[in-house]
């Protein structure tokens, strides 16, 4: 039996968007939990699944239905635990090797706002294991854009659900105010737990 349980953050910890609008959007995680539940609790009936075929059938419903509940929690409690408790001045390794990557800050600062407003549904700051480096990758979608053995560092929501209530079409703003609100010990720890993971090889080569 599967019985995943949302996780809990400080909302109030957030600065410049309403509790109404988080405690809304809070609720939409819980509900992704519930249905990702609901998903993995289902018995596989082969006599229900004897229609399997790639254009519509039980088994294509199930399948992506899964992928975009899992992603759905997975997405939000990244956003929800990187946007929360504060330490919102960037300082650290991701520090460093944004400014080496991009240059100086304000470059990236544009590069983010300008792939959130391109979006539809996340921004996601990764560093790929393909090459090490940071990239940000754009979905509209939890389940479509995402890249396998990305690792993520800083996930920006940017579905109308996660602004509409208090910004309305002023996307701009509520990005602004988002990037206001990083956790960057949370972004830290990210980075620090992808290196031992990967246990990357010849660090000289890398900022941090």
């Amino acid at each position: 039996m599967y019985n995943i349980k949302p996780e809990t953050f400080n909302l109030k910890s957030v600065n410049g968007i309403s509790t109404k609008q988080l405690d809304e959007h809070y609720k939409l995680y819980v509900g992704y939990v519930n249905t990702l539940n609901k998903i993995w609790n289902t018995p596989y009936v082969p006599e229900n699944y004897t229609d399997s075929n790639a254009t519509y059938s039980n088994m294509r419903s199930l399948k992506l239905g899964e992928t975009y509940s899992l992603d759905g929690v997975k997405l939000h409690q990244l956003y929800f635990e990187n946007m929360t408790g504060g330490n919102n001045t960037p300082f650290g390794p991701v520090l460093n090797a944004i400014i080496d990557q991009f240059s100086f800050y304000d470059k990236f600062i544009s590069y983010l706002t300008n792939v959130g407003l391109s979006m539809r549904g996340w921004a996601v700051l990764s560093i790929d294991s393909i090459d090490n480096k940071f990239h940000i990758i754009g979905s509209d979608l939890h389940d479509t854009g995402a890249v396998w053995l990305s690792y993520p560092l800083l996930v920006m929501d940017l579905y109308e659900h996660a602004y509409f209530m208090d910004f309305g079409t002023d996307k701009k703003k509520y990005i602004a105010t988002f990037i206001k609100n990083i956790n960057w010990g949370v972004l830290n720890n990210r980075l620090a737990n992808y290196v031992s993971l990967i246990h990357v090889k010849n660090m000289k080569r890398y900022p941090f």
